[in-house]
């Protein structure tokens, strides 16, 4: 079955850089396109980035400038490179799988039919 596992989170100060990798398996990987969200404590999930089959990203305005999405096809994985964190980044980050053709840059949640466990960012201020 389809596995999504996520790592590289962990507990960093203010300003510092982490990078995420989610490492996908039993899919067709270059035939999704791949996002991550996140989920802070007490609060709903959100949109942080998403790119598309070929290569091309969207962000959520929080972290637009900080935080960079990328893939590689040939690893079957996706990153996200975290810049200038800030305390308000704190949270759990999921990446997920999208195999609808008809959606180049999903955003909402419920256009991801996959979805890793996650991985735990702490930014520390």
């Amino acid at each position: 079955q389809v596995q999504l596992v996520e790592s590289g989170g962990g507990l960093v100060q203010a300003g510092d850089s982490l990078r995420l990798s989610c490492a996908a398996s039993a899919l067709t990987f270059r035939l999704y396109a791949m996002g991550w969200f996140r989920q802070a404590p007490g609060k709903e999930r959100e949109f942080v980035a998403a790119i598309s089959r070929i290569g091309a990203t969207s962000y959520a305005d929080s972290v637009k400038g900080r935080f960079t999405i990328s893939r590689d096809n040939a690893k079957n994985t996706v990153y996200l490179q975290m810049n200038s964190l800030k305390p308000e980044d704190t949270a759990v980050y999921y990446c997920a799988a999208n195999s609808d053709l008809r959606l180049t840059l999903p955003r909402a949640g419920s256009e991801y039919a996959y979805w890793g466990q996650g991985t735990t960012v702490t930014v520390s201020s």
